[in-house]
């Protein structure tokens, strides 16, 4: 790759990221999506030329996650929906800018789930965190980031325009185990990948029939997950 290159990809890696922080966003990075893409739950034929996928993130209120001990509350539902809104709203704006320079750009949903029984969606916005550097996945099989802990919310927007790429981390949940105690169901266990996905569904499903909220959301231990600066 040319020195030209190079520094285009920069360039404009540096410029949406600007903007992304002046919208309010707290985390921003790109990963090449080009060896998974094939996984995604979207047309080959629109990701193409979709190689990289912009990651971002917007972090939650500590007081109202708080108020939570063993379950959720109707005012973290609301929070929950006007974040994705937020993000939803940030990934339509910076996909415009995008498609203005000449690119393609396609926002995935910060919160669209396919099957709910599997959680899966039309990808993994957390996987593609990981591979943009911006954290782990924890114990509580959600994304960690060290500054935010676990209480931010995702949105990515797929695109063939250059950018720089970031390299994942090698950070993990080491000794905390805080989200494990305070799970009220027990789905939580030492490694992420014994997460128990059927207990989680299970008590979302009861915090439902609860009318707790409105939809499969919880968060008791996304309020555990605080990142190691607080």
């Amino acid at each position: 790759m040319s020195k030209k290159a190079k520094m285009n990809k920069s360039k404009n890696y540096l410029g949406l990221k600007k903007i992304c922080l002046k919208e309010g966003l707290d985390l921003f990075g790109v990963a090449d999506i080009s060896e998974i893409k094939n996984e995604f739950q979207i047309s080959p034929k629109t990701l193409q030329n979709l190689n990289q996928a912009i990651c971002l993130g917007l972090r939650l209120s500590q007081a109202i996650l708080s108020e939570m001990e063993q379950k959720p509350t109707k005012l973290y539902f609301h929070h929950y929906k006007i974040i994705n809104s937020f993000l939803d709203q940030a990934a339509l704006k910076l996909g415009n800018i995008i498609q203005k320079k000449g690119y393609a750009a396609l926002a995935i949903p910060a919160t669209q789930i396919i099957d709910w029984e599997k959680n899966s969606a039309h990808l993994s916005h957390r996987r593609l965190g990981v591979m943009a550097g911006l954290g782990w996945i924890g114990r509580n099989n959600l994304l960690v980031n060290e500054k935010l802990g676990s209480q931010f919310r995702l949105v990515s927007i797929l695109t063939d325009m250059p950018l720089a790429i970031d390299k994942p981390g090698r950070k993990d949940c080491g000794d905390c185990r805080l989200c494990v105690k305070i799970c009220p169901c027990g789905a939580i266990q030492e490694s992420p990948e014994d997460f128990n996905h059927q207990k989680c569904f299970d008590k979302l499903k009861s915090f439902q029939a609860q009318r707790q909220v409105e939809q499969f959301v919880c968060g008791v231990c996304v309020n555990a997950c605080r990142g190691k600066k607080r």
